[in-house]
């Protein structure tokens, strides 16, 4: 199977500034990522950034780098961008891998892009975890996702979803046994016709209330397909309190 892993890094986080190039045991956070995505199946790895700083820090260590544009709204728009520099046939397979994932697991990387292959009538693959507890359950920044037999997804929400009518009658927050309660992970796989098209697109109402941007795909009529993870991944970096603990692991790999 042949796909293509891409990076988007942008620099401008409200909560860590220059995120991509904060160090980890000697290398930027971007390029530890990217030296995990290399260890997947993926035929060909590009960082995609706005940044000068951060395509010399990818090209310093052996990596290949693309500079985009500065106004793109979201990652998956610098994708878009990516798939036309690179000129990617429309059935190519493109996984977006957050640069902000030092610990992601190539394995994961592999599953999603090969969760698309097998499911030609999708545009997008993601994947998903069984949900943690119920306290996860009812967390806004914690995505639920519900999907139908054939593993393709019905709706992603901030909500707690499904709700379970009964088990949640008395106003306890529990988690119900037996759930089909799923924790979205943030890894994607698109088609590059799709990518192509993404751009285009505008706004959906749900994504704008829930402030998910995979809903605008479903919304204009593009099939999800869920990769089902048997357990949670390791969580990436979004505060420094995260950065300081894959600090630690990667100093006791050292």
């Amino acid at each position: 199977m042949s796909f293509i892993a891409i990076i988007p890094a942008r620099t401008a986080s409200t909560r860590l500034p220059d995120k991509p190039l904060a160090d980890i045991a000697g290398k930027p956070m971007v390029v530890r990522t990217a030296e995990r995505a290399a260890l997947s199946g993926a035929s060909q790895l590009y960082v995609a950034t706005d940044d000068v700083r951060v395509q010399q820090a990818v090209q310093a260590h052996g990596l290949r780098a693309l500079m985009t544009r500065g106004d793109h709204p979201t990652g998956t728009d610098r994708l878009a961008e990516a798939v036309e520099q690179l000129g990617l046939p429309d059935d190519a397979i493109v996984v977006n891998v957050q640069g902000d994932e030092p610990l992601i697991e190539p394995e994961l990387i592999d599953a999603v892009a090969a969760k698309l292959r097998a499911c030609p009538e999708a545009d997008i693959a993601t994947c998903a975890c069984p949900l943690a507890d119920a306290e996860a359950l009812f967390n806004p920044n914690v995505v639920k996702l519900v999907c139908a037999a054939d593993d393709r997804a019905l709706y992603f929400s901030r909500a707690p979803i499904p709700w379970a009518r009964d088990a949640l009658a008395s106003g306890e927050r529990v988690l119900a046994d037996g759930l089909p309660a799923w924790h979205h992970i943030g890894l994607y796989a698109y088609r590059a016709s799709f990518l192509r098209r993404y751009p285009t697109l505008p706004q959906g109402v749900l994504e704008r209330f829930e402030s998910l941007e995979q809903l605008r795909a479903m919304e204009h009529g593009h099939a999800i397909v869920v990769h089902r993870a048997s357990s949670a991944p390791a969580a990436g970096v979004d505060t420094p309190a995260d950065l300081e603990r894959v600090r630690l692991i990667y100093s006791k790999q050292i």
